[in-house]
């Protein structure tokens, strides 16, 4: 492996962020493109390439143009946006950015959940237009965090830490997952109806992709039932939004709370008109000091795959892929 890095090509899709950029231009060879697609690869690229530094959608297509490519440092813990099986298939290692953002899309969790239950937001607004004075105190809240039950949709590292809080809070946990996760005492349901169907507070932390795609749907809802609340931290897709806006507007579930959103930055124009809903631009992550360290890692598992040939963090499709020998 070889410890000068400064001739290895990263290719920036698009936009990346500022910290991230900096750092891959003062250690590799850095260019940039301005979209992930490939009609903007050069030939110069597609023989000098050999990694890519990325907040966007890369496709089979991308991987595909770029043939010297051996790494995709993706700056997110979801990596949906990647075809990180292709890339698995083609030898080329992809890594995402988990724990540095735990902590901190957790706490914007428990957040959400305390502003959809107990309506701070709008309560700040009373106060703000003069309300307090002119029409008295803000009505009470119908609704709760105390004698709820929650349950978690997705029980990784996020989830983990989502699940302390609550039971900081008072709350019993369940969870639904792909399986068991045997390190945690949680009680475990098999389906994610039947999470739904045993708890009045959901709390989506599910990664996006074909197989999480609108998992939360009509059935979903109605079984949370009509005290039910849910919020999304982990991905859009992962809800079925037309149903999540019936359900809110006929009664079906109490409130939702979202972070995320199937085609960001648009929201459906129902769920910004519901009265029930807590609606937030994607900043589960949004800090300065969590940014940055996202960046960061970003930078070291290239810099870790072109030094010594192993990255900090890759994702499970690519784990089996091994550096080219130099």
């Amino acid at each position: 492996m070889t410890s000068d890095n400064s001739a290895v090509t990263i290719l920036v899709p698009g936009k990346l962020h500022e910290h991230a950029a900096k750092r891959v231009d003062g250690a590799f060879r850095m260019v940039r493109v301005d979209r992930a697609d490939p009609k903007f690869v050069t030939d110069d690229m597609a023989g000098s390439v050999r990694g890519i530094a990325a907040m966007t959608a890369i496709n089979a297509a991308f991987i595909d143009a770029l043939p010297k490519l051996e790494i995709i440092a993706n700056f997110g813990v979801g990596y949906d946006a990647v075809d990180a099986k292709h890339a698995g298939k083609k030898g080329v290692m992809v890594t995402n950015t988990p724990d540095v953002l735990t902590e901190e899309v957790a706490d914007t969790a428990l957040g959400l959940l305390l502003n959809t239950v107990r309506e701070l937001p709008r309560a700040e607004s009373w106060l703000r237009e003069g309300r307090w004075v002119r029409d008295g105190a803000y009505p009470l809240t119908g609704t709760t965090l105390r004698g709820r039950r929650a349950g978690i949709f997705g029980m990784g590292r996020i989830g983990l830490a989502i699940a302390r809080r609550l039971e900081a809070f008072g709350l019993p946990v369940a969870y639904h997952n792909r399986s068991r996760v045997e390190s945690v005492g949680y009680e475990y349901h098999p389906t994610l109806l039947g999470l739904a169907e045993a708890v009045d507070t959901l709390i989506s932390v599910a990664p996006g992709g074909a197989a999480t795609e609108k998992a939360v749907n009509a059935k979903v809802l109605e079984a949370l039932g009509p005290n039910g609340v849910f919020v999304n931290i982990g991905r859009g897709s992962t809800v079925d939004e037309a149903a999540l806006a019936k359900a809110l507007a006929d009664g079906t579930i109490r409130a939702a709370g979202l972070d995320v959103f199937a085609n960001e930055p648009n929201v459906p124009q129902a769920l910004l008109d519901a009265p029930n809903t807590s609606l937030l631009p994607h900043v589960g992550s949004a800090s300065v000091h969590t940014r940055e360290a996202m960046a960061d890692l970003v930078a070291d598992n290239l810099v870790s795959w072109f030094g010594s040939g192993r990255p900090l963090t890759p994702v499970p499709e690519t784990a089996h892929v091994a550096a080219k020998q130099r």
